[in-house]
Parts: structure tokens; C-alpha cells; sequence
């Protein structure tokens, strides 16, 4: 058995093949929302598939890795050899996202056997459907939102399935970039899975699996430890959403328990506004991290005590059929209203309501000044809440986002060929006597050739949450400005058509409010 101090060299040598794996991603993919955003994710499981460490990225993305190899281990079972890779975007083999997320996994094999698994996921910008940018806000199924992955094996002991990459190329609107990304997240995942070989030639194999089931006991206990300073309890929230129906959950925390309970959703919906069950765990891992253990730590023994409970058929545990492509609005939406449940519990611990939107917005075209065909991916940043001690943060990507950057002005407009107008904060009221929440943004993009666009958001038209009687904080807009007509607003929208001399206009609300104690 190997020592404490050799446990943890094993611990830390795991993080980093995970981080490293990161790294040879943005820096090889060929996407300014992988290379610039960092709209990735990066992790490494056991040989079972659960999750050991993670890369930066967006946190929504680890949790979807474990899942994603857990699937491919169940499809694939004892068929796995070395030299195998695989892929899955579809949320009904392992994806859990959108079609646009494309898992890359690969099993790690030492001396016969599998010791662990390096995974990433990252959002290509076009995987075919009816819409550039595969977003559409008019489909009903998922059938008509893209190419759809199965578990499929991109290379079968080492050799590369040659017909898998003509059909992702043959299905995209921009095969150069698909075929780029991919190959970012193959040689990533070859990196990490070097270092992974690497610690067991020189420490074996057993001390590695020592390692990883130390490190999941830490997780325990860590988690363990924070649960113990929540209050315990049944909290539940309603909360009234843009399209008039109204969300409930409930969170009973307990000395050993954290349990999400989701079971009383609405029902699935004829829309890509749908997520699967494995998506509404991920936001509850999330929201369940952020309050018993926010450092970076994390592997799965940091879940122990969570429970997520759902209904087969809603939007939180979505069918077979259900279109996804706006799946991160309902997330991120899930999120938040989790939030709310316990800060009106803990208002000291949490701060009120952030405007809660990814905001993606989705431009495409041909670059006037090279053209090449471009297609903007983008999330926006936004006013997130005051707390009972100070005012709110300005300008910040939402809860999901965690380490993700918005793309440089000069990247946009050499990438794209529009220019960007104007990026200034738009800040909410002040109050007497109040903490205001945070300022969101106001975005302008003058196109300079025709275009089309897709985009979608949370908050039109019920304000953000506040902390007590406090006012509410802002709402998102999307406004178009063209040169001959009214201004044209925009909520859930997809193959909008652009000219020459139009501005699009985006707003992110400014945070929900909070008294000072």
C-alpha cells in the first residue's frame, strides 16, 4: 500500500493531466467560443466512470463527463479495447446537453487493463439542423436539430473510422472548424491520457486506484463537513416564469441528505426548452457544490449526500423525442430558482437574484473583408445580486459559466467582420438604505453584410429576484435596429435576417437588490 505523501502526488499528478487536457484544447481548437469563450470542459474518470478530477471550464461541463463515460461503459461493456475513442452529442446516450456538445472519450488502458478514462466536452459552432449555428427556437423534436451521435468509436483499436469524420464534415455548415475542434479534443485527451500511463509505469496501477479512492473520501468528508452548516429543513419557492407557467421545487436538507426535489414540474415542452434527467442533476450538483464546498475540489465523493428526484416526461427529465437546443435557459433557470429557495433562508450566505441567462446569441455570415464564412457563438455577462453586506458584482458570466471570458472586440471583428459598436454597463437604481445589485451590459454589433440570427434568454419579462422587500432587479432585451424600420425586439428567436447598416442591440439585466444588516 502506498504512503499518504505518494497518494497525494498520484491526487495532484491526476489534476493535472485534467488541466493539461485543458490547455492543449484551447490552444489547438480552431473556434473562437472553445479558444477565446473557453466553452469547454476537461475531466477524469475512474475505470467505472466516475468522476476523479477536472480541468477549468464551464462547471455545467464537468458534470456532464462522468455521466457521458458511465453511458459509453453500459452501450460498449467488455468490447472496449485499447485504441479505442468515442463520441456522443445526443442527451439519450450520455450527451446531456445539446447537440452542439460533442464528448470526446477515451479509456486509458495500462498493462491490459483500464485504469481510467479522459473525457472533454466542447460546443462546435455548427452541427447541421435547420438554423446556422444548429439552435433553432422552431423545432419540436430533436430529430430536426442537427447530426445526432449515438456512441459511436472514432478510432477502433487505433484506427480512425474514416466515415465518421465525413459525416460530421457533411453535416456541418463549417466542416474546416468541426474537423478542427475535433481534432483539438482527440490530441487533448491523447496528452492526458500520456501523463495517466506515465504515473502508473512509474507508481503502478494499484497505488493509482489507492489515490483515486483516498481523494473520493476526501470529497466525502468535505462535503459531509459543509452540510453540517447548512439549516435543516424543507425550503420550497415558486417562481413565475416568461411563458406564464410557474416552476416549483423544494431542497430538505438533513444531517446525512441534500434533496432536490423537481418532481412537480411542468411537462416537457414542444420546444428545444426541454433538459434530461442527467442535466437536472448536473444543476443540482452545481447549486449543491456552491453551498457545502465552493473551492475547486471536486470528484465523486463530493455528491455523497445529494438526492435529485424527478418525473419522467417534464422539462426537467425530458423524453427520448424532446427537442434540447435551448436546454442551458432552462439550467440555468433551475439554477437559480435553487438559489432562491435557500437565501431566503440564508440571505447572510447567499446573495438575491443574477439576471440568470446565458443570453446565447448566434450570428452568422461571410466576413466581408475575407470571404470566409464566420459563425459567432456567444454567452453574455450580467448584473448578478447584492448581498446583506455589500452591492452587487458587475458585468459577470452566470452561475453556469464558472471560468469562461467573453470573446476581445478585436477578435470579434477581425474573426467576423462586424464591428462591435459599443460594450458599456447599464446599471440599475439606486436606492437609499439598499445594496443595488450588480450592472449589466449593453452590447452593440453594426453588421456589415447580410447575416442571419438565432438567439435566446431568460427574463423578458419577470425581473430578476431580489432579498426581501427590496426592488427587483432588471430584465434582458434583444433589439434590432434597422435603418428603415421600427426597432424589432427579439426573445426566443432563430433564423433572423440581417443587413448591411443593422445594429444588434443585446441588454443583460442588472442584479436583484438586497438591505444592508
Amino acid at each position: 500500500m502506498a504512503d499518504q505523501f505518494t497518494l497525494d502526488v498520484l491526487s495532484a499528478g491526476l489534476d493535472a493531466a485534467a488541466i493539461e487536457m485543458f490547455e492543449v484544447l484551447r490552444k489547438t481548437a480552431m473556434s473562437p467560443i472553445i479558444y477565446e469563450v473557453l466553452d469547454v470542459g476537461t475531466g477524469i474518470t475512474d475505470a467505472n466512470g466516475a468522476m476523479v478530477s477536472s480541468g477549468a471550464g464551464i462547471p455545467s461541463f464537468i458534470g456532464v463527463l462522468d455521466k457521458s463515460v458511465s453511458a459509453i461503459i453500459a452501450h460498449m461493456g467488455t468490447s472496449i479495447v485499447d485504441g479505442d475513442l468515442f463520441l456522443t452529442n445526443d442527451p439519450n446516450y450520455g450527451g446531456v446537453t445539446h447537440l452542439n456538445d460533442i464528448v470526446v472519450a477515451e479509456p486509458v488502458f495500462f498493462e491490459g487493463v483500464i485504469v481510467a478514462w479522459v473525457a472533454s466536452i466542447a460546443h462546435w459552432g455548427d452541427i447541421g439542423g435547420r438554423t446556422p449555428g444548429s439552435m433553432s427556437t422552431e423545432t419540436a423534436e430533436i430529430v430536426a436539430e442537427g447530426l445526432r451521435l449515438p456512441i459511436v468509436r472514432l478510432f477502433s483499436g487505433g484506427v480512425r473510422n474514416e466515415a465518421v469524420f465525413d459525416i460530421i464534415c457533411a453535416n456541418s455548415r463549417l466542416p474546416e472548424f468541426v474537423q478542427g475542434d475535433l481534432w483539438a479534443q482527440v490530441s487533448a485527451g491523447r496528452k492526458a491520457a500520456l501523463i495517466i500511463r506515465g504515473l502508473c509505469g512509474r507508481y503502478g496501477a494499484e497505488a493509482l486506484g489507492a489515490a483515486i479512492s483516498s481523494a473520493r473520501e476526501v470529497g466525502v468528508r468535505r462535503a459531509t463537513a459543509g452540510l453540517a452548516t447548512l439549516p435543516k429543513g424543507k425550503f420550497s419557492v415558486e417562481e413565475p416564469q416568461d411563458d406564464g407557467s410557474v416552476w416549483k421545487a423544494s431542497v430538505t436538507i438533513s444531517k446525512d441528505r441534500f434533496i432536490v426535489d423537481l418532481r412537480n414540474a411542468p411537462s416537457e415542452v414542444l420546444g428545444p426548452y426541454n433538459t434530461g434527467r442527467d442535466g437536472a442533476v448536473v444543476a443540482s450538483q452545481i447549486f449543491f457544490k456552491a453551498m457545502v464546498d465552493p473551492d475547486r475540489f471536486a470528484n465523486a465523493g463530493s455528491f455523497t449526500p445529494l438526492e435529485v428526484l424527478t418525473t419522467p416526461g417534464t422539462i426537467f427529465h425530458a423524453g427520448p423525442t424532446a427537442a434540447h437546443a435551448y436546454y442551458f435557459e432552462t439550467r440555468m433557470k433551475l439554477i437559480d430558482m435553487l438559489w432562491h429557495c435557500l437565501a431566503t433562508a440564508m440571505p447572510e450566505k447567499l446573495p438575491a437574484g443574477h439576471f440568470a441567462s446565458i443570453f446565447g446569441t448566434v450570428i452568422s455570415g461571410t466576413n466581408p473583408d475575407t470571404g470566409r464564412r464566420y459563425l459567432m457563438v456567444e454567452p453574455q455577462m450580467g448584473g448578478w445580486g447584492a448581498t446583506s453586506k455589500r452591492a452587487g458584482q458587475n458585468a459577470m458570466f452566470s452561475t453556469n459559466h464558472g471560468d469562461t471570458f467573453n470573446c476581445p472586440v478585436e477578435i470579434a471583428e477581425a474573426r467576423y467582420g462586424f464591428e462591435v459598436v459599443q460594450k458599456v454597463l447599464i446599471f440599475g437604481p439606486t436606492d437609499r438604505g439598499l445594496y443595488p445589485g450588480g450592472a449589466g451590459i449593453k452590447l452593440q454589433y453594426r453588421m456589415r453584410s447580410s447575416a442571419t440570427l438565432s438567439t435566446g434568454y431568460s427574463h423578458e419579462k419577470v425581473p430578476v429576484w431580489s432579498l426581501g422587500d427590496t426592488r427587483r432587479g432588471g430584465l434582458n432585451a434583444l433589439v434590432i435596429h434597422r435603418e428603415s424600420d421600427e426597432p424589432a425586439h427579439y426573445h426566443f428567436a432563430s433564423n433572423v435576417q440581417l443587413k448591411a447598416c443593422d445594429i444588434v442591440e443585446l441588454k443583460t439585466a442588472y442584479g436583484g437588490s438586497a438591505k444592508p444588516t
